[in-house]
């Protein structure tokens, strides 16, 4: 694979970055919301900036602009973006406060990411990374089922159950407080990143219809070029992600009204089928793929 890990790229100084780290080593009901870390967000800035490539840019700016302007007049806001690196939340901050004007930076700083535990627990270094940006930390299903597969007893698997239970509880509510207070809420619906030959990666999570009902305007964003790659070979280790500039395009779709597109979509399925919050969810991936290839004509 093309590029140079980060750990080989910035291996001088990510020690100096984990001394900037302050968030906590193990998520519990307490610490889900994690504000923004501007120390080590200095860093991720001068990462993205210098694998940002000439013509990399925002698309459908527009589109940016009146979901802003919904926020702004008090509607609730949700990102869906596709998910390919850990550059994605990094890169799309940098391209709205870099070719979005005053709105962009403003809309930048409302952002608060759904991101799941791993990025605190698995690493000091991809905490000190993940801290960067304002996050609501949840426990993902897949994280669970795998806890469930492993544990060691009963008592294990349902004292793991009860853990997600809770953290989870503690994040919604951290999400309502976000809504409240006009923060935007950004969602990867693929709940991870995609991995070239596994198609499951890119399948959309039933979970985010509860998104759908619970929010007012949303858009979709795609990305078209990624500056950082997963490395195959260790698809677990995020320092080993391969660094190489690229052209990154970030697209927004026309705002869209959540409740209404859920219901209209909703509509048009029959009576029996048998799990329509999936197939809610496989129709907005599907939006994706296509807002992704008309981009990618645009290259």
């Amino acid at each position: 694979m093309a590029g140079i890990s980060i750990r080989e790229k910035y291996g001088a100084i990510l020690k100096d970055l984990a001394q900037f780290s302050v968030a906590a080593d193990k998520i519990d009901e307490t610490n889900v919301y994690q504000k923004a870390n501007p120390q080590t967000r200095k860093f991720m800035d001068v990462l993205v900036g210098e694998h940002m490539e000439k013509g990399s840019r925002l698309e459908g700016k527009e589109n940016f602009r009146a979901f802003y302007d919904a926020v702004k007049a008090g509607k609730s806001g949700l990102i869906l973006m596709e998910h390919y690196s850990n550059a994605d939340l990094p890169a799309l901050c940098w391209l709205l406060e870099h070719d979005l004007g005053e709105e962009g930076k403003d809309l930048s700083s409302k952002i608060v990411a759904i991101a799941g535990m791993k990025l605190n627990e698995a690493d000091p270094l991809v905490k000190a990374f993940a801290e960067s940006f304002t996050r609501v930390v949840i426990y993902p299903t897949r994280s669970l089922n795998k806890a469930e597969e492993t544990a060691q007893s009963e008592e294990e698997r349902v004292a793991e159950e009860k853990k997600a239970r809770t953290i989870n509880l503690a994040a919604m509510r951290a999400m309502d407080k976000c809504k409240r207070e006009g923060e935007v809420i950004l969602v990867f619906p693929s709940g991870t990143r995609y991995r070239p030959g596994h198609p499951e990666t890119k399948r959309g999570l039933r979970e985010i219809d509860s998104y759908l009902r619970m929010f007012d305007k949303m858009i979709l964003v795609t990305i078209n070029g990624t500056c950082l790659n997963i490395d195959m070979n260790n698809p677990d280790d995020m320092l080993a992600d391969k660094l190489e500039p690229a052209v990154q395009i970030f697209a927004a779709s026309p705002v869209i009204d959540c409740k209404q597109y859920r219901k209209d979509y909703l509509a048009t399925l029959s009576a029996d089928c048998p799990d329509p919050k999936q197939a809610m969810i496989d129709h907005v991936m599907e939006q994706f793929d296509i807002q992704h290839a008309e981009i990618e004509k645009l290259k």
